[in-house]
């Protein structure tokens, strides 16, 4: 496939595409577990504050989630604060009143334009049975910081929260958590498109929680004729674009990122405006573990970053 000059065709439109950085809110990997049964947290930090690196990841463990060990991870200092709890629990058998209330992981470095993961173990108490619980996360960075601790209220929409609180569903001790999905699709988002535009963006975190590799091979998007899976490149100082041929390499037990200034997804042929706000359906497409319906929100035009109302979609 030849270079698509940017200068060409795409014109202002697929511009504002190149600038913006991907932005999205922490995530849990496994959003389904058993009380009472240990559970492995891995929490997603996909983005910095701003344009500013992460130096400090802080997770407030909820009532109720006891023997948390948090994961060393190399390059940051592990810290975890202990409390009392607001009653007493039984862990194997005996009563503990006190325990793990703050995991924090600091003196790294995670660009805005990286994503890492980090890690801790614990167990949901049986009293939390049928609950959503959620896990507040903050990222602290040089000048500012960004804490993920809002939650819906009773019949609200969490996706229009600004910075949602990582969510765990607590299953009863006896019944059977749903199996991870082969591929998941976090934090879909595009922009806002000028009346008139034909292209548009399309950006998601991808990721594989099996341990065979696979490949975004295609997709389709509810506004726009047809979808395709594109790289940028810089050829002698400017910026191209080509279509992926072969698709999109996605690592066993990895993730794959669809951002600008790297590989993304084009909406070509638009069959009408792209309006701030939205929430437009889709589908990507995987070598493997087949199509994976994607809910894409629709940032302010020329944004620079996702916002906080990403979709968590599975197959």
């Amino acid at each position: 496939m030849s270079f698509i000059s940017l200068r060409g065709a795409l014109g202002a439109a697929a511009l504002v595409l190149v600038s913006a950085p991907a932005f999205a809110h922490a995530t849990l990997a496994v959003t389904e577990t058993r009380a009472n049964a240990a559970y492995r947290a891995v929490v997603v930090v996909p983005h910095g504050c701003g344009s500013q690196a992460t130096h400090t990841v802080t997770v407030a463990i909820p009532e109720g989630m006891v023997d948390v060990k948090p994961m060393p991870k190399a390059g940051w200092t592990l810290e975890t604060r202990k409390g009392a709890y607001a009653k007493t629990y039984t862990l194997f058998g005996k009563p503990v009143s006190e325990g793990v209330r703050e995991v924090i992981w600091r003196g790294g470095n995670l660009e805005d334009g990286h994503f890492d993961e980090f890690v801790f173990r614990g167990r949901f108490d049986g009293e939390l049975a049928g609950k959503t619980v959620p896990v507040p996360v903050t990222q602290t960075c040089a000048t500012s910081s960004v804490a993920w601790t809002e939650v819906a209220a009773p019949g609200q929409d969490p996706h229009a929260l600004k910075t949602p609180a990582p969510t765990v569903k607590v299953l009863a001790a006896n019944a059977s958590a749903a199996p991870a999905a082969p591929v998941s699709v976090s934090s879909a988002w595009t922009a806002a498109t000028p009346a008139g535009a034909k292209v548009a963006g399309g950006y998601a975190v991808i990721a594989n929680a099996t341990a065979n590799a696979d490949r975004l091979v295609g997709g389709s998007f509810e506004a726009a004729g047809r979808v395709e899976v594109h790289e940028m490149t810089d050829v002698a100082g400017v910026m191209r674009m080509r279509e992926v041929t072969g698709g999109l390499p996605v690592p066993a037990n990895g993730q794959a990122e669809l951002k600008p200034g790297g590989y993304h997804l084009m909406f070509m042929d638009l069959k009408r405006q792209l309006k701030e706000g939205e929430t437009l359906k889709g589908t990507l497409v995987f070598e493997k573990a087949g199509a994976v319906p994607v809910e894409f929100a629709v940032r302010p035009l020329g944004s620079k970053d996702a916002g906080a109302g990403g979709h968590h979609n599975h197959h």
